[in-house]
């Protein structure tokens, strides 16, 4: 046996066990890192109001509180307004639900001719196997669904002091990265943090301010048709519309036309009218002069971005997939070296004459000629080549 081998099985032996301790380690610190993620972003997203609050002498810890507090306020108040919204929608269902039972059940009988009754089918229901099966299926849920409800309120505060920790203590972390590195190094990392800085920020600003024209115009329109709850349906399509791209607006509109299609089904009709006459304007009027200085994505690259991160992250990546693209985009923009572009017609879409369509104009007039006519002087010098 040669005296390297069994270093070699060894080696190899504590390499594969490395690998395997490492695979281990990282599935299980999978969620840690991905709350890690989020914060980062999260604290990235918020740096520019934490930096302008702390360049007038503010202490940074006690910026990034500020901004962490109002953060905090606006979310519980959307919340607590949704939460009234739909609580309120279901009070009034529950109420109306035997009078549009008895209406349901007066058109079975006059269409198909039957005797049915609202007690019969409130029997039934009561004693339907369905139901019973239903209702032990969420009585044995009850604590799957507090255990879930905890754990996302864990991973709510994780996410909240990381991102906080970042934000504060930025320009230290900054240091102590830069510090292992050599000064090359260190400017194109603090460059690249500066881009990831702006194009994080400026999405998040940019689309903080077409939610809040989203939110106004829809405000309006609900306001005007006399819908319950307008101010509150106005912000959920703002909010929903904006950080879901290119679909954001049409599933946000689904419950506006939801909640005015109770009130007169005309005017659900006049609500997706509006939605997609809105989406239009936005799309070409008012999102490229809002971000063609921030995020400047196609929307093709934003939905396909979007996708892309849900398939990988699920919501979460869905949230932070656009401004992670964008700031790829501009780091590749900053080192990546771009050439002019030649005046070519094949550049703009066109195709140049000669450069194409010479073969089928040449077979057009080779069909339509007639027996002893003579070729013409384009076609006459390529039958002499060929002859």
């Amino acid at each position: 046996m040669p005296r390297w081998l069994p270093r070699a099985m060894v080696l190899a032996l504590a390499l594969i066990g490395a690998f395997q301790l490492g695979s281990w380690a990282f599935h299980q610190l999978t969620a840690l890192l991905i709350n890690i993620l989020i914060a980062f972003f999260l604290a990235l997203a918020i740096e520019p109001a934490v930096s302008w609050m702390a360049a007038r002498g503010m202490r940074r810890g006690l910026a990034t509180g500020i901004v962490f507090l109002t953060v905090i306020i606006v979310s519980a108040g959307f919340v607590t307004l949704m939460g009234s919204m739909l609580a309120g929608q279901i009070i009034k269902i529950v109420e109306d639900f035997p009078n549009y039972l008895d209406s349901v059940i007066n058109w079975i009988n006059t269409h198909f001719h039957t005797d049915l009754r609202r007690v019969d089918v409130q029997e039934g229901l009561l004693r339907s196997d369905w139901l019973r099966n239903y209702v032990q299926n969420s009585a044995t849920g009850v604590l799957d669904v507090s255990a879930q409800v905890l754990g996302g309120l864990f991973q709510l505060l994780t996410i909240t002091l990381f991102s906080f920790y970042f934000a504060a203590d930025g320009p230290r972390l900054r240091r102590a990265l830069c510090s292992v590195l050599p000064p090359a190094r260190q400017a194109e990392v603090l460059r690249a943090w500066e881009i990831a800085v702006n194009k994080t920020g400026g999405y998040l600003y940019s689309r903080g301010l077409m939610a809040l024209i989203s939110g106004i115009a829809h405000y309006i329109l609900l306001e005007s048709l006399d819908v319950p709850y307008a101010p509150v349906l106005a912000v959920w399509v703002g909010l929903v519309s904006q950080f879901i791209p290119t679909i954001g607006t049409y599933l946000a509109g689904a419950l506006p036309m939801l909640i005015a299609f109770t009130v007169d089904p005309w005017y659900a009709l006049w609500v997706l009218i509006f939605v997609v006459v809105y989406q239009q304007f936005e799309n070409y009027v008012l999102q490229p002069k809002l971000t063609a200085k921030t995020v400047d994505i196609h929307p093709a690259v934003a939905f396909g971005s979007v996708i892309a991160g849900t398939a990988l992250l699920g919501a979460v990546g869905a949230l932070i997939a656009i401004p992670a693209v964008a700031t790829l985009q501009a780091f590749l923009g900053a080192y990546v070296k771009r050439y002019d572009v030649t005046d070519d017609p094949r550049v703009h879409g066109h195709r140049g004459r000669g450069t194409g369509g010479s073969l089928f104009t040449r077979a057009r007039e080779l069909w339509v000629r007639r027996p002893g006519e003579q070729p013409s002087a384009e076609t006459g010098s390529s039958g002499e080549s060929s002859a």
